[in-house]
C-alpha cells in the first residue's frame, strides 16, 4: 500500500464519515484508517500515506475492554507528530458502522472484535473433507448480527466431484446470502466476486485455515501479494500463512481484508441475526400455536410438523436450537459476570404535613 498514491476516498471516506469527524478536525486531528494491528501498535493510512501509530497508555488504562481499542478497518482520529520517524498518536475511534466479533477463545466472557466497517464478508469454505455446514451457519449468523452482507464462497471447486450438490447444500444453509463457486487455482468464479468489492467498499475474507482465502485475494489483486501454503494431504488441514489482519487496496479501487484462520469460533451475541440466518424456520414458526414456542414438545408446533413433512431438514433445526441455546447461555453468563450496581435508595415517603 505504501507504494501507491492512496486518498481517503480510496479507503472509503465519505460525507457521513466527514461529518462524524468534524469535532476531531476542529481539534487539529487528522483522519486515518487502520491497516494492520499488532497488540497496541498500528499501521494507519491517511492522505499523507501509511505510517506507524500507537495508543497512549491512559487510553489503555481507561478502556473497559479490548473491543474499545482500534481494530483493522476502524477510522481513527490521529495527532501527527512534528518530528520525523515518530509514530502518530491515535486519540479516538469513530463510531463503527459494522463489525465482526466473536467471544474470545477460552472461558473468558469478553467480546473480540475481528474487523470493522466492512460492507461484505466472504465466508469461505473448501469443497473437500473439511466442508462444514454448521460452521458456515455460525459465520453467517456473525455477519448478519454485525450488519455485514455475507457472501458464501465455495472454493476449490476443482477438487469436488459433485459441485452442484455442494452448492445446493450451501444455499440451503445460507438463507438469502449469495453462493459463489470458485477455484483459486484455475480462476473459476473470480469475476463473480469482483462486483462485491467496488471502489470505496470493503470486503473481508474469513474462514478456517487452508480454505484458500489468501489465494482468492491474490486472484482478485492480479499477483501474489499474500503468502500461501499447500494443505496437508492426510487431513486437508491448512497452515496459518496469514497471521494478522491486513487491509489491502485492490488495483480496481476496492478494499479487502485477509484474516487468519480461526481455530475456535464462539458466537458473541445475537439479536435479529439468528432470525435472519434461519429465515425458513422463522417463517414456519409464525404458524406455531404459541409465540414463544421453542419447537421442543409444545402442542401445535408448526416447525416440528414441517420437519415431519420433510419441509425442513431436521439437522438444520438441530443447528438452530444449538445456536439459540449457546446464545442464551452466553447472555446469562454475561449477566452474572456484570459488576454489581448499588441499588438506588427509595425516596422517603412524603408526610401529609409536607
Amino acid at each position: 500500500m505504501a507504494d501507491r498514491e492512496i486518498s481517503l476516498a480510496t479507503l472509503g471516506w465519505d460525507p457521513e464519515w466527514e461529518q462524524s469527524f468534524a469535532p476531531h478536525r476542529a481539534a487539529g486531528l487528522v483522519p486515518a484508517r487502520v491497516v494492520t494491528q499488532e497488540k497496541h501498535r498500528y499501521l494507519v493510512c491517511a492522505d499523507t500515506g501509511v505510517q506507524e501509530a500507537q495508543v497512549l497508555g491512559r487510553w489503555l488504562r481507561r478502556a473497559q475492554s479490548d473491543a474499545e481499542l482500534p481494530k483493522v478497518g476502524d477510522w481513527v482520529a490521529c495527532r501527527v507528530p512534528g518530528g520525523a520517524g515518530q509514530p502518530a498518536i491515535i486519540e479516538a475511534v469513530l463510531p463503527r458502522r459494522t463489525r465482526l466479533a466473536r467471544k474470545v477463545p477460552g472461558r473468558e466472557t469478553e467480546e473480540q472484535v475481528l474487523v470493522t466497517n466492512v460492507d461484505t464478508a466472504f465466508v469461505v469454505q473448501a469443497l473437500d473433507q473439511t466442508f462444514n455446514p454448521r460452521l458456515l451457519e455460525r459465520m453467517l449468523l456473525m455477519c448478519l448480527e454485525g450488519g455485514v452482507q455475507p457472501v458464501v464462497v465455495l472454493n476449490k471447486a476443482d477438487l469436488c466431484t459433485d459441485p452442484a450438490a455442494a452448492v445446493a447444500e450451501a444455499r440451503r444453509r445460507a438463507g438469502e446470502a449469495a453462493v459463489i463457486l470458485t477455484s483459486a487455482r484455475s480462476g473459476e468464479g473470480i469475476d463473480q466476486l469482483r462486483p462485491w468489492v467496488t471502489p470505496g467498499k470493503t470486503g473481508v475474507f474469513m474462514g478456517p485455515s487452508g480454505v484458500g482465502k489468501s489465494s482468492l485475494i491474490n486472484q482478485l489483486y492480479g499477483e501474489e501479494i499474500q503468502p500461501t501454503a499447500e494443505v496437508r494431504e492426510r487431513d486437508h488441514k491448512g497452515r496459518h500463512t496469514t497471521t494478522w489482519r491486513e487491509l489491502i487496496v485492490l488495483p480496481g479501487g476496492g478494499l479487502v481484508i485477509d484474516t487468519p484462520g480461526m481455530r475456535e469460533f464462539h458466537l458473541w451475541m445475537a439479536g435479529e441475526g439468528l432470525h435472519e440466518a434461519f429465515p425458513d424456520i422463522e417463517l414456519v414458526a409464525l404458524r406455531c400455536r404459541f409465540r414463544d414456542c421453542r419447537h421442543e414438545s409444545e402442542p401445535g408446533c408448526a416447525v416440528r410438523e414441517a420437519v415431519a413433512a420433510g419441509q425442513i431438514d431436521p439437522d438444520r433445526l438441530a443447528s438452530y436450537k444449538k445456536l439459540r441455546q449457546e446464545l442464551e447461555y452466553l447472555h446469562r453468563l454475561r449477566h452474572w459476570q456484570r459488576p454489581p450496581h448499588r441499588r438506588p435508595r427509595s425516596p422517603r415517603p412524603r408526610s401529609e404535613e409536607e
